[in-house]
């Protein structure tokens, strides 16, 4: 679900990421609002949630692969502003250190995984949690919100990738940036994600939420940390456990390089046959460990060391934030239930 660059036009991405800019700033205001000081940490737990989530690759139909993103669960940790915070961050975490998804494309990457997927999931939530106060409504409604929100921002990829052949071609009707028109672009993502992704959002996702209501229920309910060393041993367990991402074989869907496009079959029976100019003359940018990898070491060395380093990063990059900001006296929020 993770858009490369010059799959999107600059003009498309201009317009993805200026649509961001007021989601971010309103979703600041709140966290400095609603978030004691002391709290500001959970909003790295919960980046390093849907960081390892997404490092944990299954595969699709099709011989693609796509990954959970874990946007509901850090809404229902945090808040759905928080949690756009942090997914954000942890989107950019990606694209800089591992260029994994497009720097000119963060903001459009950010509109799926970090404003439609929390917000939506969080709404269905809550929707449901509030109709039927009983942990069986909590449990479907994670369930629930985790699997539509996750299908909806793919659907909405799919629309930004199907949208460029229409809008963006040469004088000979040639598509410059992503070849593959609306017919060809939502079935190939949503059919995939509604039969496997969906599920496995569902399923991580409600089982980190039952794992932490057992263990740290304050961090839910009054977002307050609590048992911070059982939080911690789960993230150390997704850290070991990310390398069963390298047994999903394939690219996912709308993610391969330039090397790749020309000879992939993603509509009909025919290979593209031609590499989108865009793409070929476009926007390229070196990340430090590109898809996770690093040299001298195994692909699941690099793997581990990848996922220690981007959860590092998040952790204590959200204590340090939480270091800037002034402590608030009033009274004490709970931002699961904005």
């Amino acid at each position: 679900m993770h858009i490369p660059d010059n799959y999107l036009s600059p003009s498309t991405c201009a317009a993805m990421s200026a649509a961001m800019v007021p989601v971010w700033v309103v979703s600041v205001k709140k966290v400095k609002k609603e978030i004691k000081k002391s709290n500001i940490p959970i909003l790295g737990i919960g980046a390093a949630f849907s960081f390892l989530l997404m490092m944990l690759n299954v595969p699709l139909p099709g011989g693609t692969t796509g990954h959970a993103v874990g946007g509901t669960l850090v809404a229902i940790l945090c808040g759905p502003y928080a949690a756009c915070i942090s997914v954000s961050i942890a989107l950019l975490i990606q694209a800089l250190m591992f260029g994994d998804g497009g720097i000119l494309a963060f903001g459009a990457n950010c509109f799926n995984m970090a404003f439609i997927l929390p917000f939506l999931g969080y709404f269905i939530y809550k929707f449901i949690k509030d109709r039927i106060p009983s942990e069986k409504g909590e449990f479907f409604g994670i369930l629930l919100g985790s699997y539509i929100g996750l299908n909806m921002a793919a659907l909405s990829t799919a629309i930004l990738f199907g949208i460029q052949p229409i809008l963006f071609k040469n004088a000979e009707g040639i598509p410059l940036y992503s070849p593959y028109p609306l017919s060809v672009s939502i079935p190939a993502m949503i059919i995939p994600h509604l039969l496997v992704a969906g599920v496995v959002e569902a399923v991580f996702s409600t089982a980190i939420f039952t794992f932490i209501k057992k263990v740290s229920p304050g961090m839910i309910y009054k977002g307050k940390q609590q048992k911070v060393k059982a939080i911690y041993a789960l993230i150390v367990l997704l850290i070991c456990l990310t390398p069963l991402g390298l047994l999903a074989t394939g690219t996912a869907w709308g993610e391969w390089g330039v090397d790749e496009i020309k000879d992939v079959i993603a509509g009909g029976n025919q290979p593209l046959g031609f590499v989108p100019a865009g793409m070929e003359n476009g926007f390229n940018f070196n990340s430090i460990m590109p898809d996770y990898t690093l040299s001298g070491f195994s692909d699941t060395t690099a793997y581990i060391l990848s996922a220690i380093a981007g959860t590092a990063i998040l952790i204590i990059l959200f204590k340090v934030i939480a270091s800037f900001k002034k402590e608030s006296f009033g009274k004490d929020s709970n931002p699961s239930s904005e």
